[in-house]
């Protein structure tokens, strides 16, 4: 058996009901030997990460569960000398509240800031996966259990091919192999809205195009003068914009890199008539 979480975040609402069922169940409710009880605040064995875009009123949200990836090959377990991390026979990956000295060495390691540490225990502790409930006949975690939108998964990686072939994982590049899969995480959006300053209306079937390396995307202005660009590579894109009877618009350089704003808005942007 190999257990393995999956997360789709086109379903995904940001209700936190994840994150608050987590916390429900293991805040001051002691599971020893799976774990110590988890404090009331500071700790997150599942967080919701909320990723917002562009900038009122052209701006995209969307939610990204995070957990700890019981990973194939786990940095944290690596770094204890103490022998308190155990791989199950179902994948997960659990680290013992009697054998851990609190020299918080693992939560240094983890790439995905997922170990935290127990002040009041003075060990440190992570996600179970709620082992607990699983040994006592239970088939889900809580928090994938609490998910009104099946947007977290949980099951042997046997039987969740089609979604974990193809699927992204957090930081692939720590060479920890992490076993929560994610899909339909979108990519960089520009948008914008295009208008006559003379006319003072909005202009519909502007031609937009977006280009970078070579590769060039293309749409048009809808009735309000918007338009987007969506799950574009990132990366700085020379933006053209074109209508009859105007002079062209041009935006070079327009970067779509920044790590915490996944989407640009041009904003407003008035065209000159054609001389």
């Amino acid at each position: 058996m190999s257990k393995v979480f999956t997360v789709d975040i086109a379903k995904c609402n940001g209700c936190y009901n994840c994150q608050l069922a987590c916390k429900e169940e293991h805040a001051d409710n002691d599971w020893r030997p799976y774990a110590a009880p988890q404090p009331e605040t500071g700790h997150f064995w599942v967080k919701l990460h909320e990723h917002v875009g562009g900038t009122i009123p052209k701006v995209k949200i969307y939610y990204e569960p995070h957990l700890c990836n019981h990973c194939e090959n786990p940095a944290c377990a690596a770094a204890c000398k103490f022998d308190a991390y155990t791989r199950r026979d179902d994948g997960l990956l659990i680290l013992d509240p009697e054998k851990c000295t609190g020299c918080r060495e693992c939560e240094k390691a983890c790439p995905y800031d997922a170990v935290y540490f127990n002040e009041s225990e003075k060990i440190a502790q992570k996600c179970t996966g709620c082992a607990h409930l699983l040994d006592h006949g239970h088939k889900l975690p809580r928090c994938v259990d609490a998910c009104p939108t099946d947007a977290l998964g949980f099951g042997e990686a046997s039987e969740l091919q089609d979604f974990v072939v193809g699927a992204d994982v957090l930081k692939p590049e720590s060479g920890c192999e992490p076993r929560v899969y994610y899909r339909n995480k979108p990519g960089r959006f520009i948008g914008g809205t295009v208008y006559d300053p003379v006319e003072k209306d909005v202009i519909e079937r502007a031609k937009v195009r977006a280009t970078i390396g070579g590769k060039t995307y293309q749409t048009t202005t809808d009735e309000f003068g918007d338009f987007w660009f969506t799950d574009l590579p990132t990366g700085k894109y020379s933006v053209v914009i074109e209508a009859k009877g105007f002079d062209f618009k041009v935006f070079d350089a327009v970067d779509a890199t920044a790590p915490d704003n996944y989407g640009v808005n041009l904003g407003d942007i008035p065209l000159d008539a054609a001389k």
